[in-house]
């Protein structure tokens, strides 16, 4: 009895079914939800279309990390294409392709700054709008106090490159850059000729400044600034062996001879180019000029970082 009702339900459920297929108003609602997702779909298909004939216009490659004929080694900087996927979720609830909701992702080189032999680094990437102040400390301790407070005054981060002999006669000093978040770098130990020097003497002067730096500031050292910018190709590879890039600079502020803040200042910002790594030191002269260079600085639309932040292949987007 049981089996013969299931039998009648089912029956009766495949009648209704039948009807409803049938029944003219149930037809006209499925034709309307027919057509609105053709509709949603070619709008779809139109606006994805679109975003994908305009990402052409905003494709940058990337550029690879090269050892230039004068710049010597010159880091890569990222490329920039649109994420199509991402820019249709922006705009579908509009259905309608806007520019300015375009969403992008940034392209990796192929060839990075760590692929390249040993060899020194003169300059950033000249695309990327960021430059780095070099400031060598064997001397000028006077100075520093002001030039940290400027520094802080304007949220700038810069590279001080410490002589070992120095952070071990101003331990206090030194921690109190490294505390002000500044990156330290290596600039020998007692500040020779580094092309005149051995192998062994080579190696001595870069593991002690590291060492000293670490033991004081707990810091580690990235980057290392030969004394007098004199090197030969070994030091570079010494340096390369202990994983210390070696830096140059682009712009020289020459601020060891004592010109006014006004030469400093007029100087640099004739000189400076995206990329550029400017060198100086605690002087009167340049603790003067400081705070007008970074105005300067960010006149020119350009952003000042680490020596590291410099040499990274990241992209720096302008606001949309």
């Amino acid at each position: 009895m049981n089996q013969i009702k299931k039998l009648i339900i089912i029956g009766m459920i495949a009648i209704a079914a039948i009807a409803a297929v049938h029944n003219p108003l149930t037809k006209q609602y499925v034709n309307k939800w027919k057509q609105r997702s053709v509709t949603a779909s070619a709008q779809k298909s139109s606006l994805w279309k679109t975003i994908e004939a305009n990402a052409s216009k905003h494709y940058i490659p990337p550029s690879d990390a090269k050892v230039d004929r004068v710049w010597k080694a010159i880091p890569g900087y990222n490329g920039l294409a649109v994420d199509v996927e991402a820019s249709y979720k922006k705009m579908k609830s509009e259905r309608k392709y806007d520019d300015r909701k375009l969403v992008f992702k940034q392209i990796s080189p192929k060839v990075h700054l760590s692929d390249l032999p040993p060899s020194p680094i003169y300059r950033g990437h000249p695309d990327k709008p960021m430059v780095s102040f070099l400031i060598n400390v064997a001397w000028g301790n006077e100075f520093i106090p002001d030039m940290l407070a400027t520094l802080k005054k304007h949220d700038v981060f810069v590279t001080f490159f410490l002589e070992g002999r120095w952070v071990k006669a101003n331990p206090d000093l030194a921690k109190m850059i490294a505390d002000s978040g500044h990156e330290l770098g290596n600039h020998s130990y007692t500040h020779p000729d580094m092309k005149t020097l051995s192998r062994e003497q080579i190696r001595e002067q870069l593991i002690k400044t590291n060492q000293v730096i670490e033991a004081t500031t707990g810091k580690q050292v990235r980057w290392f600034g030969p004394p007098s910018g004199s090197y030969r190709d070994e030091v570079v590879a010494v340096a390369h062996s202990l994983q210390l890039g070696t830096v140059m600079w682009t712009v020289d502020t020459i601020d060891w001879q004592k010109p006014s803040p006004e030469v400093i200042i007029n100087s640099v910002t004739t000189k400076v180019s995206p990329g550029a790594m400017i060198l100086m030191h605690p002087t009167a002269s340049t603790s003067a000029a400081l705070d007008q260079l970074i105005k300067s600085m960010k006149q020119k639309n350009l952003r000042i970082g680490t020596v590291s932040k410099l040499m990274r292949e990241e992209r720096i987007m302008n606001k949309r």
